[in-house]
């Protein structure tokens, strides 16, 4: 079993094509930073951040380093389950573990795709208490449609395609590419 999932994990790229270098990632990463500092170098305000597990990992290792302001970070996990055309069920499985009454969560985020689990998070999190809920996401899918949250920061917007690279995976393959490349569908239905 392990050796067909390898191959196939192998396979996945030899089609693809690179649509954003390690270059370009970084430097959306550091536009992300520099809007945050920004926004947060001059406050007395400490806000929470929380990334999303597992996707944002990556993102969110390269984006912490970078920020020049005091900030607390915590974790969160969220699954969806069900109807992936009607949203699905949203499953906290990991809820934060420092209070955000009445403060500035930051979320970070891999990717905006439909949005529904980010407006989700955001509901949760407001709910929850917090005074303001930031999104963050490393990219933003152009699906051509309205979705029901607006990232307040985008390091890349991306066309709708199926993407690997920086936190996003194939079959829990590829996380670990330091730019992002598309997939074809074909290639993604084979196996």
């Amino acid at each position: 079993m392990y050796e067909f999932h390898h191959q196939r994990a192998r396979a996945l790229l030899d089609n693809a094509e690179e649509i954003f270098d390690a270059a370009a990632v970084q430097h959306a990463v550091s536009n992300v930073a520099r809007t945050l500092n920004e926004r947060f170098g001059h406050d007395d305000e400490f806000p929470l951040v929380l990334g999303v597990m597992g996707g944002a990992v990556v993102f969110t290792g390269h984006l912490l380093p970078q920020l020049t302001f005091p900030l607390e970070f915590d974790y969160i996990h969220v699954s969806r389950y069900g109807d992936e055309d009607r949203g699905g069920e949203v499953v906290w499985k990991v809820v934060p573990r420092s209070n955000v009454e009445g403060r500035t969560v930051i979320v970070v985020d891999d990717i905006l795709d439909e949005g529904e689990t980010l407006a989700h998070v955001k509901q949760r999190l407001l709910d929850m208490g917090a005074r303001e809920v930031v999104i963050a996401v490393f990219a933003d899918k152009a699906i051509g449609k309205i979705k029901p949250i607006h990232p307040d920061i985008v390091g890349l917007t991306i066309p709708n395609r199926f993407v690997v690279g920086f936190g996003m995976d194939a079959y829990g393959y590829w996380r670990n590419l330091p730019g992002l490349w598309a997939l074809r569908g074909e290639d993604l239905s084979t196996g």
